[in-house]
């Protein structure tokens, strides 16, 4: 009897742990893009890749071999179900392969708040098929204006046909998988929500700049500093918080910004999705308008020549 009532009570500090009560309200934030100057002061901030290596915050999106257009996603503690839902939502929609299409190079990259331990795992939770970062210290999240919160917001298309429990269940058989490891308290901060930034070229021109070779490959022919002053500036140009647990950007949001033709897969609940459809969450101005001309212009000369 008292072993049933230990392990009862583990299971119910691990539920709390994982899913801490919610409460009522609605955090305050904005979706101003962030100053040159924040992103300089975080572009030396240190992210772990999943076999524990750091990278500088700004190798993310800038540098030489790195897509001119970086969509970065902030997801929440690494066991939340709302947030695996909507990498998986995502996956279905937008791929790797969809994004070559696009005429400016452009991928994305995930963020998580919890220990690099965790992210094989989540990714072959949810089926990621972009890299997933960690930033345990949160820096990244503060500074950026991404805020704590546990209030749960209305529900999103994103979510499928996922429910409350559905999502809460999940995360709890994710943490005890984790205790003989150790890294059930290691998930990440359960209040921090997150959110999505797209970086472009800051002079937001569509054509690539040119280098010299030695430029491009990194050898003789100048200090590093020379070297480095010939990578592409970049800066955000639209980004969204999040202001509740579930309050992600939709998918037809992103593919817009994103300047991906169609909408996605759509869900089964056509009254959410009709929203999503016509619900805009994030600021700025991306170059999707910029690539949709010249994707209009070349397909013009294409027939024209033809």
């Amino acid at each position: 009897m008292a072993s049933g009532t230990a392990t009862g009570a583990r299971s119910e500090s691990i539920e709390e742990l994982v899913n801490p009560p919610d409460f009522i309200g609605e955090v305050d934030t904005n979706n101003g893009v962030p100053s040159m100057e924040t992103l300089r002061a975080l572009e030396d901030h240190p992210v772990i890749d999943n076999v524990g290596k750091t990278h500088p915050f700004k190798s993310l999106y800038s540098g030489h071999n790195v897509a001119r257009r970086m969509l970065i996603i902030f997801v929440r503690h690494f066991f939340c179900g709302n947030c695996q839902e909507y990498l998986r939502t995502l996956s279905a929609s937008i791929t790797p392969d969809s994004l070559l299409g696009l005429p400016v190079s452009t991928f994305i990259a995930v963020i998580g708040c919890g220990t690099h331990e965790l992210i094989d795992s989540y990714v072959r939770e949810t089926g990621c098929r972009f890299p997933v970062y960690a930033d345990p210290t949160r820096r990244l999240y503060s500074a950026l204006g991404m805020v704590r919160t546990l209030n749960m917001g209305p529900r999103p298309a994103y979510l499928q046909d996922k429910s409350v429990v559905n999502t809460v269940v999940s995360g709890i058989v994710q943490g005890l998988k984790q205790v003989p490891k150790g890294l059930v308290t290691k998930m990440g901060d359960q209040r921090q929500v997150g959110g999505e930034f797209l970086f472009e070229p800051a002079s937001r021109t569509l054509e690539t700049p040119i280098l010299s070779p030695t430029a491009v490959l990194g050898g003789g022919g100048g200090d590093n500093d020379d070297r480095d002053k010939r990578i592409e500036e970049k800066c955000v140009t639209w980004c969204h918080r999040m202001r509740t647990t579930r309050d992600h950007a939709e998918i037809p949001e992103l593919m817009e910004v994103l300047g991906l033709e169609g909408t996605g897969v759509p869900v089964r609940d056509d009254r959410r999705w009709q929203k999503a459809l016509s619900t805009r969450k994030g600021t700025g101005l991306s170059m999707a308008s910029q690539m949709n001309r010249m994707s209009g212009e070349m397909s013009t000369s294409t027939k024209s020549d033809s």
